[in-house]
């Protein structure tokens, strides 16, 4: 059977892909729905233009969509939703210029498994790579780096079509400004649709996973942090007990995870059996202290060296939500001490380890690391369980430490505590106001965070 031509794939009958939405959408972790007007699926960057001239010319709102991985309304929309499935691969590599263009739909591990087998990768990457690369970089998302940010802070180049159906090339070169900006944009500039992301060879990291005591951990955080390449922890509410994570480049050889151990480790204990405690401690909230400290010293110590997406990503497939605030690594200690005085005091019964990862500062404006070295303190609950009071309580200690939240994730914050947060954030409204003045691209979320 032949391939239907360039630009005639998508849904019968239209050219598109467009059609009108008969099902509410739905984020990862169905806290977030939507009901669209219409959903456009296009098969080339001249489709997607079209249809956001067509939305615009209908008096719609456009948001494109990924894989809903973000916790929080900003690619909601009651007017036109982008999926970008159809906009996938790599369209070139540059192997003097170290850099990779990839289609904005792509999803991370689909590229991290296609850069391997090129025999290349990114520098650093995040623990989950189940988003598309737009939706992951128009967020802020990231790993953990002592050099290395995050993974918007590692593009090139990108491609954006605007709110006037035009599409901007952008680099440090071309249109200077935009690519400043657009490269943590929230999806308020335009619709990224190719991203250039700098690769290099690829290379293995030796990974260290080991429990150890908070007390500990505080103490010689900065130690640690100096240490490792990239060090990371997961402190379980209820106990004293962390896991630490310590990823280092290796000379080899390569030694990866058993697969009996891969599954023991991160299917059976990670996934299953934490699945199963958690059910155990939504129905019974009384038991989850226990189950913590069981929790905490379920997971063993172990060494592997591998390539890096296989060491910097892990599934997850037990489902939660999730807020987190990047605060000056500085404040990273006494922000943690703070929050474990405020859980023993409290009733509250948590289930999921709290992760703390860490960001040198960049240059973008919304990033959450902009213009300073940075810790983030992630806090989760397990979907369905109550969260707001942990939340709460959690968000109040961390604004206190000039916190700010990661774009994807739940937060109450608004577009003045964000103006005192950032201090590019009138410039990024600026571009705003210049390249969708009619805030085509808008939502409740970015009018809550950027103003109107």
């Amino acid at each position: 059977m032949s391939r239907p031509p360039r630009g005639t794939r998508g849904a019968p009958g239209t050219r598109t892909g467009r059609r009108k939405s008969s099902e509410a959408w739905r984020n990862w972790a169905g806290n977030v729905t939507a009901r669209p007007v219409r959903e456009v699926t296009p098969a080339s960057v001249e489709e997607l233009t079209a249809a956001v001239r067509s939305a615009a010319e209908d008096g719609l709102k456009v948001k494109a969509v990924g894989s809903g991985h973000s916790f929080t309304a900003a690619a909601a929309t009651d007017g036109v939703l982008i999926r970008p499935q159809l906009l996938t691969g790599i369209r070139s590599i540059d192997r003097s210029n170290g850099t990779v263009t990839v289609e904005a739909g792509t999803p991370l591990k689909r590229l991290n498994m296609a850069l391997a087998r090129e025999g290349l990768s990114l520098t650093n990457m995040g623990d989950i790579m189940e988003q598309t690369v737009s939706g992951a970089t128009s967020t802020g998302t990231h790993g953990t780096g002592r050099d290395s940010a995050s993974i918007a802070a590692q593009i090139k180049g990108l491609e954006l079509v605007t709110a006037s159906g035009d599409l901007l090339t952008c680099s440090e070169k071309e249109n200077p400004e935009v690519f400043a900006a657009a490269r943590i944009g929230l999806g308020a500039l335009g619709i990224v649709t190719a991203i250039t992301f700098a690769v290099e060879p690829i290379f293995l990291l030796s990974a260290r996973e080991e429990p150890m005591p908070l007390d500990r951990v505080l103490t010689d955080f900065e130690e640690l942090h100096a240490e490792n390449e990239h060090f990371e922890f997961y402190w379980f509410p209820h106990t004293g007990s962390c896991n630490t994570k310590r990823n280092n480049r290796s000379a080899g050889p390569e030694a990866p995870v058993s697969r009996f151990s891969g599954f023991v480790e991160d299917e059976l204990l990670s996934n299953g059996l934490f699945q199963v405690a958690n059910s155990i401690g939504r129905a019974v909230p009384a038991t989850i202290p226990s189950i913590a400290k069981v929790s905490s010293r379920a997971l063993s110590s172990r060494t592997y060296t591998d390539i890096p997406y296989k060491v910097f990503t892990s599934p997850r497939r037990v489902r939660f939500v999730e807020m987190e605030y990047a605060v000056p690594r500085a404040a990273l200690v006494d922000s943690l001490r703070e929050l474990k005085s405020m859980v023993d005091r409290s009733r509250l019964r948590i289930s999921f380890p709290v992760e703390v990862r860490t960001a040198p500062a960049d240059d973008i404006a919304l990033s959450t690391a902009s213009d300073r070295n940075t810790a983030y303190v992630a806090v989760h609950m397990y979907k369905g369980t109550p969260y707001h009071r942990y939340f709460t309580a959690a968000e109040q200690i961390l604004t206190a430490h000039e916190g700010r939240p990661h774009w994807g994730k739940m937060h109450t914050r608004d577009a003045e505590y964000f103006t005192r947060a950032y201090p590019r954030f009138g410039e990024f409204t600026a571009l705003r106001d210049r390249l969708d003045p009619d805030r085509v691209f808008g939502n409740a979320y970015l009018r809550r965070v950027l103003g109107d």
